[in-house]
């Protein structure tokens, strides 16, 4: 994340005048946060908060020219140590003392360094997968947003009198819209299901020769802690895809209303 989409949330976060709200979105988004980081830093009880203090500074959202964040952290390494090829230079005195280390981590004949450099670089591993899993979960939650209410931008150019389009082709964008929005959680499931496949750092028998790796020597060489979020995916998923199909159920009875009396002429 840039340091000055970063900087306008953490503003957001300590909002403690009632005017300034709708100032400090307005700055959030033009430094380039997505609504639903925004609403979260502001604690909106809705999106929709978020879309009016918008509207009211002027900022006419557009989803479909609105580029896609991308928050894909770079791979760390700790003592030289990445996760991957530690094991590939079997002449490096650090992999020579892995491979002695690999098959018993709790060998006590083993030597210590070798146990810890292993337990590290299995750490260092395990931290990368999960970073990079986290910030896929976020884009795809973000761009599944995105979508969503790009379904409400189609649905309210219906009744735009100043459209220049046809009602029909506008009703046919809208609901390629909702299809598209019900393809965009999908694409959220998948992606929030590997991520909560995924192991987290938790103490417990096996893990915490990782956990000690993590907190004595990632940590503290200045890396941000990762930190698996609880997800009901298959929960959240079906509500996502109920709630849509319910909405555009009562569009759609809607727009028969309209189909049933508008002349024929002023569809096409």
């Amino acid at each position: 994340m840039s340091t000055e989409r970063e900087n306008a949330l953490a503003a957001l976060r300590e909002l403690t005048v009632p005017g300034r709200r709708a100032d400090l979105v307005a700055a959030a988004w033009k430094a380039g946060a997505s609504v639903v980081a925004i609403a979260e830093a502001a604690r909106a009880k809705s999106r929709q908060t978020i879309y009016d203090d918008l509207k009211s500074r002027g900022v006419v959202i557009d989803p479909r020219n609105r580029p896609k964040e991308r928050n894909m952290p770079a791979p760390i390494t700790v003592e030289g140590l990445n996760g991957i090829t530690d094991l590939e230079d079997n002449d490096g005195p650090v992999a020579r003392a892995i491979l002695r280390a690999r098959d018993d981590l709790a060998s006590p004949g083993l030597n210590a360094e070798a146990r810890r450099l292993m337990a590290l670089s299995m750490a260092v591993a395990q931290y990368n997968e999960l970073r990079a899993r986290l910030a896929e979960e976020e884009d795809a939650r973000a761009e599944r947003d995105r979508i969503r209410h790009l379904v409400d931008i189609r649905w309210e150019a219906l009744a735009d009198p100043n459209s220049k389009g046809s009602w029909l082709h506008g009703h046919q964008a809208y609901v390629r819209a909702v299809d598209d929005a019900h393809r965009a959680i999908d694409t959220w499931k998948t992606t929030a299901e590997t991520l909560m496949n995924l192991a987290s750092f938790r103490r417990g028998e096996d893990a915490d020769r990782l956990v000690d790796a993590y907190e004595q020597h990632i940590l503290t060489a200045g890396h941000p802690p990762v930190v698996k979020p609880h997800i009901d995916v298959e929960t959240e998923a079906a509500q996502l895809h109920e709630e849509l199909d319910a909405e555009h159920t009562r569009r759609s009875a809607l727009a028969a209303q309209t189909l049933h009396h508008a002349p024929q002429e002023t569809l096409r």
